[in-house]
């Protein structure tokens, strides 16, 4: 009888069953979102020649029935944008160098403020953010779905507040950054469903967005190795904390 596989070979088999899997996935993601968009490409042409050429002389309800199918083509290439985005962000290719957490909150803070001038938001960023091991354009683009959703959630806030801090966990190599809003939460009940494709747990009318962020800040964090988790409550605001990896002392 055959001596079992160690332990070695059947945790090396099982990830590479599990990086088959993860390609697997990010080729559908991308098939899905690519293939999708020439047929839908046709569907808002011509919703909208109709629209153009025969719009008044269509009754008001028709016209309706062609505004919600011009309205449901826009929303769909949002979604299949989202899915592209994802897409992109399992397949490429990391540039892993030293990036500074202090200049990264600062300037994607600043473009976020820019974008929103009528908005009174208090900035409290820490001075003292550490530098991590990460591909900067992946973290950035994780930090701007963050602290762009403490913008967004607390934009029913007569004084939107923003908080950044870090701590260097001692023994670990890791760094924890936390961004904190005061904003509208979510119900803690539901939070198995922050990290899903397209989940919501407030409506469009409320507050805008497809429900991809969070997910998409996840994959970000744990291709750099990290990890996210979410604390808050309903109408309480939320703390989201990013956990990186740090910079190896010279």
């Amino acid at each position: 009888m055959a001596d079992a596989p160690d332990s070695d070979t059947r945790i090396a088999a099982l990830q590479a069953e599990l990086a088959a899997v993860r390609a697997e996935m990010q080729h559908f993601i991308f098939a899905v979102s690519h293939d999708l968009r020439a047929p839908l490409r046709h569907i808002l042409s011509y919703a909208q020649l109709v629209q153009e050429d025969a719009g008044p002389q269509l009754s008001l309800e028709v016209q309706e029935f062609l505004a919600t199918i011009v309205g449901s083509a826009r929303h769909m290439g949002v979604l299949l944008d989202g899915l592209a985005a994802l897409s992109r962000v399992g397949t490429v290719p990391l540039d892993i160098s030293a990036v500074s957490l202090q200049e990264l909150v600062s300037a994607v803070c600043g473009e976020l403020a820019a974008q929103h001038p009528e908005r009174t938001i208090e900035w409290r960023i820490a001075n003292d953010l550490p530098t991590v091991q990460a591909d900067a354009a992946l973290l950035r683009q994780a930090l701007s779905e963050v602290l762009g959703n403490a913008v967004k959630f607390t934009a029913h806030r007569p004084l939107a507040q923003i908080e950044i801090a870090a701590t260097s966990e001692a023994g670990s190599g890791d760094v924890t950054l936390r961004v904190w809003d005061n904003g509208a939460g979510y119900n803690s009940a539901l939070k198995d469903q922050l990290f899903r494709v397209f989940s919501r747990l407030h409506s469009a009318n409320q507050f805008p967005g497809i429900g991809i962020g969070l997910v998409l800040t996840q994959k970000v964090v744990e291709r750099l190795g990290g990890s996210v988790h979410l604390e808050g409550a309903q109408d309480a605001g939320c703390t989201v904390h990013l956990q990186l990896k740090a910079c190896s002392a010279d």
